[in-house]
This record gives structure tokens, C-alpha cells and sequence, in this order.
């Protein structure tokens, strides 16, 4: 990731929820869809914990924890976004 900023404590990011199961028909109950997402931590080799925002409530993923750390995944143009990963907000 060229030029990339450098993951630190405070810093905005956003992260793809994991959406609901598939059902049988092709369809989700809850879709993967984008979350505001503040970095809580960073390890040694730059792995991070996040604080998820969702209209329900609020999510950690530390580190070291069931669900940490959370993978970053570059956006790719025109492809969908991996769920259960973090990435930098696009710029506009």
C-alpha cells in the first residue's frame, strides 16, 4: 500500500461488517455493508483493534480477542468489499 498512512490509536477507518448467514434463496438478512471505525490499538506488526460504530450499539475487536484482529483489505474499483476487514475512508 504505497504511500499509505501508518495505522495509530485515534485514527477514523472504516470497517465491513460481517453481514448475516446466506440463506438458501441467495438472500441475507443483513447484508455486509460499511461501519465508521476508530483503531484502539496497534501491535508491533501493525495489526489493529477496532471500536465498530453501528446504529445498534458498539463493537470492539482488540487484538488479541475472539474476533482480533481485524485484517485490513484495500478496496479494489469495482469489486465488492471483504467482510470482516478495515481499510482507510476513500478520499472525495
Amino acid at each position: 500500500m504505497p504511500n499509505a498512512p501508518v495505522p495509530t490509536i485515534g485514527r477514523a477507518v472504516h470497517y465491513v461488517s460481517q453481514g448475516s448467514p446466506i440463506r438458501p434463496d441467495g438472500t441475507q438478512a443483513f447484508p455486509s455493508v460499511r461501519r465508521s471505525a476508530e483503531i484502539t490499538e496497534v501491535d508491533e506488526e501493525g495489526n489493529v483493534g477496532l471500536l465498530v460504530k453501528n446504529p445498534t450499539g458498539l463493537f470492539f475487536y482488540p487484538i488479541r480477542g475472539e474476533n482480533g484482529p481485524v485484517p485490513y483489505a484495500e478496496p479494489v474499483p469495482g469489486a465488492p468489499l471483504q467482510p470482516g476487514t478495515w481499510h482507510w475512508p476513500e478520499r472525495v
